[in-house]
């Protein structure tokens, strides 16, 4: 566990899959979900080499098959401490025999915090070391407590977007996408969710419909806010579970299309380095 910290915020992060365990702010008030396994064990999982599904847990590349369980491996893998700082960490994971198996390219894969007054920059840095071309998706799945929600309560929250009328991929069949859309209803952008919200898992936003979210207190002021520039977006909590947190979930991938049997290279929301280069993002949490 490696531990950062400026004037407003503390933040832990752990070396197994790279995951942030807690942010605080300098009143010591945790904003970050701790894992609870009667809930969700997890509390901000790296998703990589793939976002969400496989159809069947199945992918194939140039006609060979390969298995992947939801969200890739590198949530459950341990990372190298690369570098760190009163004010930044730096975790790398590379390919080796095991990911061989599952991700036949070569990769190196580096996750990065860093604050900045009340923010926390999440910087992903995806590297091909292959001699072909690789594809990937990459994923954050933070989970943020809902201001005065108390587990084995029902869960009501707000979240603010930044577009009043988003619209969201029709609901999940067995773990992934069917085509098509339906409309979210918002107040002016102001969206109120309750568990039944998520009875069809999680609500998927692409086309970079979304860039800024808010989650409020019950004031209506915001708790944490999230800025992002990938082109889909996750919200989650687990339905029937009267789990008090809500993830916010910046995606460069989504889940399969149900049934979908083709390649790698064709999925949707692919991405792809040519030998020798690399991928950066980042997304930014603020904090109150």
């Amino acid at each position: 566990m490696e531990t950062i910290k400026n004037d407003k915020l503390k933040v832990e992060v752990s070396e197994h899959g790279a995951e942030l365990q807690s942010i605080k702010d300098n009143g010591g008030e945790e904003y970050l979900w701790q894992g609870d396994p009667a809930y969700w064990p997890r509390r901000s999982p790296i998703l990589f080499p793939i976002v969400c599904g496989l159809w069947k847990e199945t992918y194939r590349v140039n006609g060979k098959e390969y298995h992947l369980s939801r969200h890739g491996f590198a949530r459950d893998t341990d990372f190298t401490l690369l570098a760190k700082g009163d004010e930044q960490v730096v975790y790398g994971l590379h390919d080796n025999a095991e990911t061989m198996k599952l991700y036949p390219y070569h990769f190196n894969l580096a996750v990065s915090y860093k604050l900045t007054d009340n923010k926390i920059h999440v910087v992903w840095h995806v590297e091909n070391t292959d001699d072909k071309i690789i594809y990937f998706q990459i994923g954050g799945h933070p989970a943020f407590l809902i201001p005065g929600a108390k587990a084995g309560e029902p869960v009501n929250g707000t979240l603010r977007f930044d577009n009043p009328e988003p619209m969201r991929l029709y609901a999940n069949v067995e773990g992934c996408l069917a085509k098509g859309y339906h409309k979210v209803e918002t107040d002016n952008g102001l969206f109120h969710f309750t568990e039944d919200s998520f009875k069809d898992d999680a609500i998927v936003f692409d086309h970079s419909q979304l860039r800024h979210i808010e989650l409020l207190d019950e004031a209506g002021k915001t708790h944490v806010a999230l800025d992002i520039k990938t082109p889909a977006v996750g919200l989650w909590t687990p339905c029937g579970k009267h789990a008090p947190f809500i993830c916010v979930e910046p995606w460069y991938g989504v889940s399969d299309w149900a049934e979908y049997d083709g390649d790698i290279k064709d999925r949707y929301l692919m991405n792809q380095l040519l030998p020798g280069s690399s991928f950066m993002s980042e997304y930014v949490i603020t904090i109150g």
